[in-house]
C-alpha cells in the first residue's frame, strides 16, 4: 500500500504571510457599549443643538421643554393630553406647561371644541425655537455626514430603524428616563 501524501495547500506560503500582516479581527465589544454609544451620541446631538438654541436667542429652553414643546403640536393639547402624549402624570405636564407659559414659548386658550377645557398651545417665540430647532438638527446632521461619510449615516439611520419599531418611537422620554 502506497502512503498518498498529505495534501498541501498550494498556497500555504502566501497564507502564512497573510496572518502575519493582517490583524487578528477584532472581538465583538461587550453589549452594555451599544447602549451607551447610542446614549452618547444622542446626548452630542442634544447639547449641540441647545448650545446652539441660546446663541439663537432660546437660552432658557432645556430638552424637556422641546418633547414637551412637539407633544403640544400645531394644533395644542390640553394638560391631560400633554400629560399622555410625555408618558407623565398630569401635574407634570401641567408643571412643564407652566414653565413653557412663563418663559413665553406657549399660552393658554379656550378650546374651540370644548368651552371647559383650556389648551396649551405654542406662541410664535415657541414655533420659532421648534423651526431653528429643526434646522440646527438638520446641520449636526451634515456635520455627522462629514465626519463618517453620507453613506455611512444613511446605513446607521436605516440599520436603526430595522431595529426600533415605530411603535417605539415616542416622545414619553421624560416617563421612560424615571419622571413621574
Amino acid at each position: 500500500m502506497v502512503d498518498e501524501p498529505v495534501p498541501r495547500n498550494v498556497n500555504q506560503v502566501v497564507e502564512s504571510r497573510k496572518t502575519l500582516t493582517e490583524p487578528p479581527a477584532a472581538p465583538d465589544p461587550p453589549g452594555y457599549e451599544l447602549p451607551l454609544l447610542l446614549f452618547a451620541g444622542f446626548r452630542s446631538l442634544i447639547d449641540k443643538l441647545h448650545a446652539e438654541l441660546a446663541r439663537q436667542d432660546h437660552p432658557d429652553v432645556r430638552p424637556a421643554h422641546g418633547f414637551a414643546m412637539q407633544a403640544i403640536g400645531m394644533d395644542g393639547a390640553t394638560a391631560s393630553d400633554l400629560g399622555r402624549r410625555l408618558g407623565v402624570s398630569k401635574q407634570a405636564a401641567g408643571k412643564t406647561a407652566d414653565r413653557l407659559l412663563a418663559l413665553g414659548y406657549a399660552e393658554r386658550a379656550d378650546d374651540p371644541a370644548d368651552a371647559r377645557r383650556k389648551l396649551i398651545r405654542l406662541t410664535p417665540h415657541g414655533l420659532d425655537a421648534l423651526t431653528r430647532s429643526a434646522a440646527i438638527f438638520d446641520a449636526l446632521r451634515a456635520e455627522w455626514a462629514q465626519a463618517i461619510g453620507p453613506d455611512r449615516l444613511r446605513d446607521l439611520e436605516s440599520a436603526l430603524r430595522t431595529v426600533t419599531p415605530p411603535e417605539n418611537f415616542r416622545l414619553d422620554a421624560a416617563g421612560w428616563l424615571g419622571g413621574t
